[in-house]
């Protein structure tokens, strides 16, 4: 026993600097999960039953629940692509965890920017901030995009994945004009949230075929 005590650390020199200082995933996906499974309940615990009994009270919170469905559709897209993104993934460094604290914060800002909607009966400038949050959450997850690849190499899976960012390009332009034209018509707003959330539905295709 006193023979393998000392002969462990021997052979742990004995590794390559690289193989020694690879900082591993498992607590990047922890925290994200964790996260957004408190976003999730703060949400749901945000919708308040319907004033009445009758089918017209139940209507009544036909916009409230709306916007719950899509923020849960947005939020689980952003932890569906996140999950296929950490697989092909072989490991993290510190700008990659602080990228991923940025995504997380925009995220955490969803319940409260859909009360804030809701309370105001879709005035425009909550729906406008509502997409801002949106924007600044995909920016944070591409920059996590991107601090991964740097880590992992401009050879990697994931970069090979990845390839053009075209309809990261896209979903960022229909924010955009989403946010603007949310002080024109609201549900315009909402309406392009929709179909930004609608093209992200399917996981990334690319990073699929690399799993």
């Amino acid at each position: 026993m006193e023979e393998a005590a000392v002969l462990l650390p021997r052979l742990a020199l004995c590794l390559p600097l690289r193989e020694r200082s690879v900082m591993h995933k498992g607590r990047l996906e922890a925290i994200t999960d964790g996260v957004i499974a408190v976003i999730i309940t703060i949400m749901v615990l945000e919708m308040k039953a319907p004033p009445g009994t009758d089918f017209a009270a139940l209507a009544s919170t036909l916009p409230v629940f709306i916007t719950y469905a899509l923020s849960y559709t947005n939020v689980a897209i952003f932890w569906n692509n996140h999950h296929h993104m950490l697989q092909v993934s072989e490991r993290v460094d510190g700008r990659s965890l602080w990228a991923n604290l940025f995504l997380l914060f925009w995220l955490s800002l969803v319940p409260f920017v859909i009360r804030w909607m809701n309370e105001t009966g879709f005035a425009a400038l909550p729906t406008a901030a509502y997409g801002l949050v949106l924007v600044m959450a995909a920016i944070g997850y591409l920059l996590l995009e991107r601090m991964l690849i740097a880590c992992n190499g401009a050879d990697s899976a994931l970069a090979r994945a990845v390839g053009s960012d075209l309809k990261e390009k896209l979903s960022l332009s229909i924010y955009a004009a989403a946010i603007l034209l949310a002080f024109v018509q609201p549900w315009i707003g909402i309406v392009l949230y929709i179909a930004v959330a609608l093209i992200w539905f399917i996981p990334d295709r690319r990073i699929e075929k690399k799993i």
